[in-house]
């Protein structure tokens, strides 16, 4: 994982259920710094930047203005608290190699990330978001911290229904259609998920051994 913001990250890493959460699902990334992150063959989880946080140095316990997880350094099995943009993976095992990735946009979006394969085959795309939809925010989505724009919610979080979470009469592919804000999110970020079943671009696959997870990846 690479910080390349230029402010500080605290990135936060939830494996699915069965799954561990590596370096106790939390730590703190100054500028231009990058970490290792292993994890294990066919791995399933989530992982997304934390901005602004504040966290006592004896408990490890603070808050952040956005991706919180329970007011914790090392989340520990906690999400954080949406708006935040993910990035979500299913690595593969010697017996099914290939592994499935993607930067989601259906939680909101806080900040740029790319996760990109190095090594691997022809054809392995890059999942990203890599500009700051912030600035395009629509004043309904916008979340603020003291005056400040720190998020941009998704349609489903802000509207909080079925016809924008694709639930309910509208949980298929047919009936869920991107709604304006989701044509939004795909406007400027299309190596991104922007809605629920929106898979043609935003799901990626890949064989490489390594990836590198960047944050305020360069455009």
């Amino acid at each position: 994982m690479v910080n390349n913001c230029k402010e500080s990250v605290w990135p936060g890493v939830l494996g699915s259920a069965g799954h561990p959460s590596p370096k106790n699902g939390g730590f703190h990334l100054c500028s231009g710094e990058e970490t290792v992150v292993e994890v294990p063959e066919g791995w399933s989880g989530r992982i997304w930047g934390r901005q602004g946080c504040c966290f006592d140095n004896k408990t490890g316990k603070g808050s952040c203005e956005t991706g919180d997880c329970g007011g914790l350094l090392k989340c520990q099995g906690i999400g954080g608290v949406p708006p935040a943009t993910l990035v979500e993976m299913t690595l593969g095992t010697p017996q099914s190699p290939l592994h499935f990735y993607d930067v989601s946009l259906v939680d909101g979006f806080n900040l740029p990330v790319s996760m990109k394969p190095v090594g691997g085959c022809v054809g392995c795309g890059v999942a990203s978001c890599e500009t700051n939809l912030n600035i395009y925010c629509p004043s309904a989505l916008v979340v603020q911290r003291q005056g400040k724009v720190v998020g941009c919610k998704s349609a489903c979080l802000a509207k909080k229904s079925d016809r924008y979470c694709c639930t309910g009469e509208f949980a298929s592919p047919k009936s869920c259609k991107p709604s304006e804000f989701a044509r939004l999110f795909k406007t400027n970020c299309p190596q991104a998920y922007s809605y629920a079943y929106d898979d043609s671009e935003g799901l990626k696959t890949c064989k490489a051994p390594r990836y590198v997870i960047t944050f305020c990846p360069p455009k």
